[in-house]
């Protein structure tokens, strides 16, 4: 519903209309707006945290975002509403703790996926790895060129296979 709607019409208002309930069981299961705006958070994660690799705890770097691009044709609601948490954070603090859940959470699912693959990278590196990633997934979202954004992913799969091999 908020990926849909954007972030600030995420309101109990709108998930309950969405859900089929009434307003005040919104508001009483969540509690707070916060809340709501986490588990918003969790689901939207859920859904789009699992496109870091086509096989999973497998460390294949071919396997290594093959999914992206087609995450973003198929859930561009869910990562819109990542990015306006992202950049509405910057004029409300109090939402920067999501963010950094968000940003944590792609990290360490990126880090583990090498670790499967017996690259050991220090967490400057692993950082490194998914901001060109966040680009790349921001840019084919707001530009829609799906043939690019599968080039440079291909280009990113050979940095860190030269990576790899400096590390071992």
């Amino acid at each position: 519903m908020g990926a849909e709607q954007g972030l600030r019409n995420l309101t109990y208002r709108a998930v309950a209309r969405e859900a089929g309930v009434a307003h005040g069981l919104v508001a009483h299961h969540f509690g707070t707006r916060d809340a709501l705006l986490e588990e918003a958070l969790q689901y939207s994660l859920a859904k789009s945290v699992p496109a870091i690799s086509a096989r999973p705890g497998s460390g294949d770097l071919d396997a290594l975002f093959e999914g992206i691009v087609e995450m973003v044709q198929t859930l561009p609601h869910d990562l819109a509403f990542q990015y306006e948490l992202i950049l509405e954070s910057r004029r409300r603090p109090e939402l920067r703790p999501h963010v950094q859940s968000l940003y944590r959470t792609f990290e360490q699912a990126l880090a583990d996926e090498l670790a499967c693959g017996e690259m050991n990278l220090d967490q400057d590196f692993v950082h490194l790895i998914f901001a060109a990633l966040d680009g790349l997934v921001f840019q084919q979202l707001s530009i829609a060129d799906p043939e690019r954004t599968d080039a440079a992913l291909a280009h990113l799969r050979s940095l860190l296979a030269l990576a790899g091999h400096r590390s071992t």
